[in-house]
């Protein structure tokens, strides 16, 4: 029985009590004629929201008179029919007109729809919830006023060539994108299986990090973060927040003990910090790099995730990467290791095939510092171009503001002149590109600015037609020279970074045809070169390198091992590696054994153990004569 029936029976019985059997029947009745018009009709028959203006548009005592009127005579009704009909059979032009009054109530009027939508204003304005989004929430003790409020809207509103779309941004989003939602979800649970995850006392450490974070997805059994670490609000110039990076004043020295572990080269000692606090940022970058120069990727990468967890959850309120007012200086010691882990975290993003991702993270990298520490205005072509992003390059490269024209940089040049190429074969309308420069003449404009470049692609593709012999062959790009320290470095780091992408056949194509048109134009015209030159010069004119910090390495896919022997040192203190055995000398199967004696074995039993790669029986001479032993 419904509440509504249970309270339209108190009612009565209180207003004319009558025969319990009697109200018994009446109740029956109306049941069953509740569930002859259906579930559908019960369910649209009441607006929910009549909830919220019933009580405040009509008096309290007006209700009551009209709801016990209408039960009295609907009582005395029914009271009638039941003596009539003693089984309790209704007849059927109540029915019909109880249909009809329900199927009228799912409908309500416009007056009704009005006031429904005027209590709900009323009632977010009571909570004060916002409408929208993206709008700053304001507390209650400091009101903004209406021009504060214009002002975060506007803010809000705009858009700019390094906004950070949130979606794009974790690389399991991408995953499942490209490989289904299957795949990684059962990678997910191999990687937190009971088995190969660390339990404590039996049970899975889950829901230890309940937060949600941007740029990684903690799993289950990363302890809980221990808030060692905050972000404080600097300064604040114009529409910029500045911030950076402290310490809890009780884990302070563990930065000093992390320096001196770092100056003698123990590797044991940075390990004992991370058993004690396992989200210390420099610890955890240390041992990426170990795992990375072992070979390990995938320690590597976790490592740099955990890191970046912990400095995520130290962000300041006021710091949020999808708004760019903040800017995170690098010259601050302990803002260091975010660039550091962000850095990595792109590359493994790119090593993954996650280069939506990684441009997303590249973007956020360089919005950290206008200064750009990390070099990765040298590399965020590469990403957008691998995700096939060459709108927003040509809008990037237009907006973005920087001491040079973007353009004059080798890798904007050639990625501008690919993604011109890309655009113009993928466009179904010729006209929209027709007041723009070619893809051909963007190409040709690269390769008279950077005519070293094409040697050095050539090399590194490495491009093994017969036709790049001899157009190298031309003066102009076999003597081509640098010019500058910090061009040169340049054009090494996109030759290390953008390689790869010459390997498409249609973009060698696309070099060949310029690379000719500039051979075919020099010969009517040489002073074209020298204007070029010109140019370049007035661009880069430092005698030293600029761009010294950045290292080439640090921009290849490529990453170099370190043999055990030279890793073995860094596992020990600095007292203790005279005291260790050589490597040859330990335990494993490659370590070498003395020769052993074949006098008194079986002929078969020694052929098939000087099979095995850790046997050695030696030559086993008899005094150097050239006659072995007759066994």
């Amino acid at each position: 029985m419904s509440g509504r029936l249970v309270r339209r029976v108190l009612q009565e019985r209180e207003a004319s009590p009558q025969d319990p059997a009697e109200d018994a029947l009446v109740v029956v009745q109306e049941e069953e004629e509740e569930e002859e018009a259906g579930s559908p009709t019960r369910v649209a028959a009441r607006n929910p929201f009549d909830l919220l203006d019933d009580d405040d548009d009509e008096p309290e005592e007006d209700k009551e008179d009209e709801v016990h009127t209408d039960q009295t005579a609907s009582y005395t009704e029914q009271k009638q029919y039941v003596k009539k009909k003693p089984n309790g059979a209704v007849p059927e032009t109540n029915k019909k007109s109880k249909k009809k009054k329900k199927k009228g109530k799912a409908e309500p009027p416009a007056s009704a729809k009005s006031r429904d939508e005027k209590s709900l204003d009323s009632i977010l304005e009571d909570l004060a919830i916002e409408k929208r989004p993206m709008q700053k929430s304001v507390h209650q003790n400091d009101r903004a006023t209406g021009k504060e409020i214009e002002t975060i809207e506007m803010t809000a509103g705009t858009s700019s060539v390094l906004a950070i779309d949130p979606k794009h941004l974790k690389a399991e989003n991408e995953m499942r994108r490209i490989f289904g939602s299957k795949v990684v979800d059962s990678l997910e649970n191999q990687r937190n299986m009971p088995g190969t995850s660390r339990q404590v006392r039996g049970v899975r450490r889950a829901g230890l990090n309940p937060r949600r974070t941007l740029l990684v997805s903690p799993p289950g059994f990363w302890p809980a973060w221990d808030k060692s670490m905050s972000m404080d609000l600097v300064e604040t110039k114009g529409s910029l927040n500045y911030f950076r990076y402290v310490y809890d004043p009780s884990v302070s020295h563990v930065q000093e003990l992390f320096e001196a572990a770092k100056s003698a080269n123990d590797l044991n000692a940075i390990a004992a910090i991370l058993a004690k606090y396992p989200y210390h940022p420099d610890s955890l970058l240390t041992f990426a790099d170990l795992f990375k120069y072992s070979g390990e990727h995938q320690s590597s990468a976790d490592a740099v995730e955990k890191c970046l967890f912990a400095l995520e959850c130290a962000w300041h309120p006021l710091f949020n990467p999808l708004q760019g007012n903040y800017q995170l200086k690098y010259s601050h010691d302990l803002n260091k290791p975010f660039f550091t882990a962000l850095f990595c975290h792109m590359k493994n993003l790119d090593r993954r095939g996650c280069h939506r991702s990684a441009l997303e993270a590249c973007k956020f990298l360089l919005s950290l510092d206008s200064d750009d520490p990390k070099g990765a205005l040298f590399c965020i072509d590469y990403f957008a171009l691998r995700s096939q992003q060459y709108k927003w390059l040509e809008q990037f490269a237009e907006e973005y503001q920087c001491d040079n024209s973007l353009w004059l940089f080798p890798n904007f040049s050639f990625s501008l002149a690919i993604a011109r190429f890309y655009l113009e074969r993928d466009a179904e309308d010729v006209s929209d590109h027709a007041d723009k420069s070619t893809a051909v003449d963007l190409m040709k404009q690269a390769l008279m600015l950077h005519p070293l470049v094409l040697s050095k692609i050539v090399d590194k593709a490495p491009l093994k037609d017969s036709s790049w012999t001899q157009i190298l062959k031309n003066a102009f790009f076999g003597s081509a020279k640098p010019g500058s320290p910090s061009l040169e470095h340049v054009i090494n780091i996109y030759v290390e970074r953008h390689y790869i992408m010459w390997r498409f056949p249609e973009l060698q194509n696309l070099l060949k045809e310029a690379a000719l048109l500039v051979i075919e134009s020099l010969k009517h015209d040489s002073r074209e070169a020298q204007d070029w030159a010109c140019v370049m010069k007035e661009a880069f004119s430092s005698e030293k390198n600029e761009y010294s910090h950045l290292l080439v390495s640090d921009f290849s896919d490529t990453t170099p091992s370190l043999p055990p022997e030279e890793l073995r040192p860094f596992m020990v203190g600095p007292g203790m590696a005279h005291d260790m055995p050589p490597v040859e000398q330990e335990a494993g199967p490659e370590r070498i054994h003395a020769p052993l004696e074949v006098a008194g074995h079986n002929a078969l039993r020694v052929f098939l153990e000087s099979l095995l790669p850790w046997v050695n029986y030696g030559d086993n001479r008899h005094g150097g004569n050239g006659q072995h032993d007759d066994d």
